[in-house]
């Protein structure tokens, strides 16, 4: 295997071994808007949020030069 495949295995290993830690129930609270759910769905969501908004902001400045 190529060492880029296994850095992309190991960080997903990673990822699902601390989302499997955390299973307790969090309250979110942004503005006026109030969610409580699990870490276990609520770190994954924040991850993907933050892959797409890093994707879109590398956009924005490639666009820019």
């Amino acid at each position: 295997m190529k060492a880029k495949t296994i850095f992309i295995i190991a960080i997903i290993l990673l990822i699902g071994l601390i989302i499997i830690q955390n299973t307790e129930v969090a309250g979110v609270q942004f503005l006026f808007w109030k969610v409580e759910m699990s870490t276990a769905i609520l770190l994954p969501i924040i991850f993907i949020t933050g892959l797409i908004m890093g994707f879109l902001g590398c956009l924005v400045i490639t666009k820019k030069k």
